[in-house]
């Protein structure tokens, strides 16, 4: 089992993703293809004297996607970037999966389009796991569908049902529709036509949940289209890191803060290691056949050690072969709709 990995996508490649490949080949023994230039991708894994020894191997692309780059061009003409030849070993079987930390757009297209979706799944969507009180949940579509019809938000639930199940181990997850109230008769045409597809299905819907619903932990699925699941996004990574400015700037330059911060420190650390995306390292596009993880752009060499134990855990799972078994399920009833 190998993982391709964009060794030239992000804002820190080529460093941080190679460097994140060699922590995960030590630490995981996971089989790492690095697709970027060949050149500069040595030279980087030549600082690592351990890497002689470990599962990693490089695959020479030419091309490079510029974040300028529309996700159609590079698909048709960029034929030689990381990212579609990282694709192409997946999808000709010689990697199981591929993580990119690259533009976004173009990692979810080429991806789609080289891979195609699953048999049944009109939207594939990026599922994100976000922390909770309780645990960890599931939040999908969270970018890659901004205008959805019911039928895909009832798709979004199912994929999403089948990986709380075999990634997060949730032999029942609650799965939740995203709106703003409680009651069937809140939200728009969208999420209103949703919830009727939902209550007909065998999954175990609990109905419409709030934004407040989000980190609390009451759902262990929750269901949106990918514009609103964007700005959920954005937003709870910004009030992340306006937690940590509000709190540096509170200890200023008090002593008694500041050793009353050492106290603390270990609930602060593990508080940050809760909500940091690098501990989830990337989002699964779901929906494909084949694995992508697409990764934050400003993706640390831990993050993309994380994106790559999440790949080979997939892999491991065989969720896909679940969630064409739960689409087929509940074919007939987005047949109708």
């Amino acid at each position: 089992m190998k993982i391709a990995v964009d060794a030239m996508g992000g804002d820190n490649a080529p460093h941080a993703v190679v460097a994140g490949a060699v922590e995960a080949a030590a630490e995981y023994g996971i089989s790492i293809i690095l697709v970027g230039i060949e050149q500069i991708v040595q030279k980087e894994l030549d600082k690592y004297p351990q890497a002689q020894t470990l599962p990693l191997e490089i695959r020479n692309a030419t091309e490079v996607v510029d974040m300028l780059d529309s996700p159609a061009t590079v698909f048709r003409r960029k034929k030689n970037s990381s990212i579609r030849v990282a694709n192409d070993l997946v999808k000709s079987g010689e990697a199981v999966a591929v993580v990119s930390a690259g533009h976004s757009g173009a990692a979810m297209a080429t991806s789609l389009f080289v891979l195609g979706p699953i048999e049944g799944v009109e939207r594939p969507a990026i599922a994100t796991f976000m922390p909770s009180i309780k645990g960890t949940s599931i939040i999908l579509d969270m970018g890659a569908n901004v205008d959805c019809k019911p039928n895909h938000l009832l798709q979004f639930a199912v994929m999403g049902d089948v990986y709380a199940k075999y990634l997060l181990k949730i032999p029942n997850p609650r799965v939740g529709l995203l709106s703003i109230g409680e009651e069937e008769t809140k939200g728009n045409e969208l999420t209103k036509e949703a919830f009727k597809l939902l209550t007909e299905t065998s999954l175990n819907f609990i109905g419409n949940v709030e934004g407040r619903d989000v980190m609390s932990g009451n759902a262990d699925v929750i269901v949106c289209d990918g514009f609103v699941g964007n700005v959920v996004l954005k937003v709870s990574e910004s009030v992340v890191e306006a937690i940590g400015l509000y709190i540096r700037e509170g200890i200023g330059k008090s002593l008694v803060r500041k050793l009353g911060y050492l106290l603390m420190r270990p609930a602060f650390d593990s508080f940050k290691r809760r909500v940091d995306y690098a501990e989830y390292g990337g989002a699964p596009l779901v929906g494909i056949n084949g694995i992508s993880i697409i990764g934050h752009g400003r993706s640390s060499a831990r993050a993309i050690k994380n994106a790559i134990r999440v790949a080979a855990e997939l892999a491991k799972s065989e969720v896909n072969k679940h969630l064409h078994e739960d689409i087929e399920k509940n074919m007939e009833l987005t047949r109708t709709r």
